[in-house]
């Protein structure tokens, strides 16, 4: 099953779809076929203007239908509880306040419907070095209504960001060398412009494993700060994994302690199988990290 057939596995094509933020790469686009409306940062003239010298088909850009500018997606769109499903790709790292999303988002869905993420894997992109995200930080950013990423999110954000084998995101087993990007001037002169800046200045503000988001999911319902519920997902592959949320999942069956344990098993660095085959002496993770 490829990344498009997970991302669409619970999804009913004959619904009627939002997809949030699907830029130059829409996962179920007009062209194809589906009844969808787009959720997006700027028209489709100012996409292509923007993109246009990136190395991507920006014939494959389509018409938006709704610009964002920092509303609720049921102040935007003005149709709440309309939607089947909504599809968001690498979009939900970026948010100021991740639990305001989620509500914006089940807000606009019917009863039965559906929310489909694919989100990166910290593990296998440039947030390798960043802690997993905890629900305290979740919590307060939703509490304190927060619209913009902090000074100290810039900061962590550029400070950590890094590469393996000169590229920024690699697939499970790579054995590569890393480095990082900003030394820690450019990483303060990076959070000074962002927060002398009237416009919004884009980051990764939460980081995940795959473990680490049904754990905040899971704790979240409990808690009572979202009604949506796993309602199936896809361990990693590649540099993601996949999760599909609703008000009528069954959640993931396991156990806090469960869950705990699963994060602990993925924060163990893994080698390449080649490395695990040979019959030497294996080095610390972190000698192979800065060899």
């Amino acid at each position: 099953m490829d990344r498009i057939e997970k991302i669409l596995y619970k999804i009913n094509k004959q619904g009627r779809g939002l997809e949030i933020g699907p830029s130059h790469s829409p996962i179920a686009s007009k062209a194809d076929g589906f009844d969808v409306e787009i959720i997006d940062c700027m028209d489709k003239e100012s996409l292509i203007e923007h993109f246009k010298n990136d190395p991507v088909d920006i014939t494959k850009i389509e018409e938006v239908d709704h610009v964002w500018n920092g509303e609720s997606y049921s102040a935007l769109t003005k149709k709440p509880n309309y939607y089947d499903w909504i599809l968001s790709s690498h979009s939900i790292e970026h948010t100021t306040d991740l639990i305001g999303f989620l509500n914006d988002c089940d807000e606009v869905l019917k009863d039965d419907g559906v929310i489909s993420l694919a989100i990166p894997d910290k593990r296998y992109c440039f947030d390798y070095f960043r802690p997993a995200s905890g629900i305290g930080k979740i919590i307060d950013y939703h509490r304190n209504k927060n619209v913009r990423h902090s000074y100290g999110t810039h900061i962590e954000f550029s400070l950590n960001f890094c590469e393996r084998d000169s590229v920024s995101s690699w697939p499970e087993g790579s054995d590569g060398i890393f480095s990082l990007n900003y030394d820690a001037s450019t990483a303060l002169t990076i959070a000074e412009n962002a927060e002398a800046s009237s416009e919004y200045t884009d980051a990764h503000e939460w980081c995940f494993t795959y473990s680490s988001f049904r754990l905040i999911i899971q704790d979240l319902y409990e808690l009572g700060f979202i009604k949506l519920r796993e309602v199936h997902s896809f361990s990693s592959t590649g540099n993601e994994f996949h999760i599909t949320l609703g008000r009528h999942g069954a959640g993931t069956n396991k156990s806090r302690l469960d869950l705990l344990a699963d994060i602990d098993s993925e924060n163990i660095r893994s080698v390449s199988k080649e490395k695990i085959e040979k019959p030497k002496v294996e080095k610390k993770w972190w000698q192979r990290l800065f060899k």
